[in-house]
């Protein structure tokens, strides 16, 4: 690997680190990235084994809440529903994810014009939500019903197709439910965190005959960049939204996806 290629990962790691958990689609963006900058990793595995770096960010800004919650367990109704609900969360996007996985990264993640097209798509539909007039009836991720967690993790499965934002759509999902803004963004933050462990963990183990030291090394700068952005992003985040909502993250959509189709008539 040659020192271009490891300023490309950082450059990617970056971007993955800044847009995980907005939603905004990390995976479309630094596919698109890649495309442009005619970034080659076999199996595609550095897109997915990066995020390593934004799990452990979640991991150590929410560090004091996790071990309070875990503290609580065995002596907490609402910590051990909490967690079930995470979990009921995070079942259909693991099964559906499992049973896709070789028509995702070897069809999906090939097709950046699909990318481009559901950034878009998912923009559009972002900033509706974001207009609607709700009417928030949860506003504590500690509170909600095991049948909203469910049904957010249903929606959370639009996210296997590039370009869709399982931030984005898990958000989305939970805001026409009745959520507030602020706890839908903060649920997306806990559900991460078994969702893309287990995509970390079941990419790696699919891929572990074809990843090289040179590839690990690359994979190794990446993670570490993802993980210094997204912890900032992760301390920013929900003030963010709760004074500016979810448009500005709808316009950017939008932006990204209609400058990546020019950018693809262009220059292919």
């Amino acid at each position: 690997m040659d020192l271009a290629t490891y300023f490309e990962a950082v450059i990617l790691g970056l971007i993955e680190g800044l847009t995980e958990f907005l939603p905004v689609s990390s995976t479309g963006h630094i596919l698109l990235a890649g495309h442009f900058l005619g970034f080659q990793n076999d199996g595609k595995t550095f897109e997915v084994l990066i995020q390593l770096g934004a799990i452990l960010a979640i991991l150590t800004v929410y560090f004091h809440r996790l071990l309070k919650i875990a503290i609580d367990l065995p002596t907490s109704r609402k910590a051990r529903m909490f967690v079930i609900g995470i979990l009921l969360a995070f079942l259909p996007a693991a099964v559906l994810g499992a049973s896709l996985h070789g028509f995702i990264k070897q069809v999906l993640f090939e097709s950046p014009r699909l990318i481009c097209t559901t950034l878009i798509i998912g923009g559009v539909v972002l900033a509706w939500v974001d207009r609607l007039d709700l009417k928030p009836r949860y506003t504590d991720i500690m509170d909600y019903p095991l049948s909203l967690c469910f049904k957010i993790g249903l929606f959370q499965c639009l996210a296997l197709i590039p370009g869709m934002s399982r931030s984005g759509s898990t958000i989305a999902g939970a805001l026409v439910m009745g959520t507030d803004k602020r706890s839908a963004a903060e649920f997306s933050f806990f559900l991460a965190m078994p969702t893309m462990a287990g995509a970390f963990a079941y990419d790696l183990y699919k891929n572990r005959d074809i990843i090289s030291l040179d590839q690990a090394g690359v994979i190794g700068v990446g993670f570490v960049a993802a993980f210094i952005a997204a912890v900032f992003v992760v301390r920013q985040l929900l003030d963010f939204v709760s004074r500016h909502g979810f448009m500005p993250f709808a316009i950017w959509r939008i932006v990204v996806g209609g400058l990546g189709l020019i950018g693809l008539y262009v220059v292919g």
